[in-house]
């Protein structure tokens, strides 16, 4: 029986037909396939949205309640500085926008002001 060095670390027997090329291919597709689930959650991160109560607002920014979670939300995208001018404590938002590093980037805020559309803030 025959043994092969593979990536310096790992050790194999070989079998009859079995090449080098078909361990690396064996290998790439793992490591393409394990990538795409890895991007898939990071696009799904990407596209969250989220509605809540705002508890605190400052100027390029606000404390959302979720009921579950409170989310730190940067709205600087969307409303530049002018935050305060737009939203106060106590509106009911929809954000949908991007969790990163424990802080949501906001792209989109939208204020239920009783309708079923609710209203657009800053854009």
């Amino acid at each position: 029986m025959k043994f092969v060095k593979i990536l310096g670390f790992l050790i194999v027997p070989t079998i009859a037909g079995l090449t080098i090329a078909n361990l690396r291919h064996d290998a790439t597709v793992a490591s393409v396939s394990q990538r795409n689930s890895i991007n898939s959650f990071q696009i799904a991160d990407r596209n969250l949205t989220v509605t809540g109560t705002i508890e605190r607002v400052w100027e390029d920014g606000f404390r959302l309640n979720t009921g579950d979670r409170n989310y730190h939300v940067d709205s600087w995208e969307v409303c530049g500085d002018n935050t305060a001018s737009h939203l106060a404590p106590g509106d009911r938002v929809t954000v949908t926008g991007e969790l990163e590093g424990g802080e949501f980037d906001a792209y989109a805020i939208v204020k239920d002001n009783g309708t079923p559309q609710g209203l657009a803030i800053c854009r």
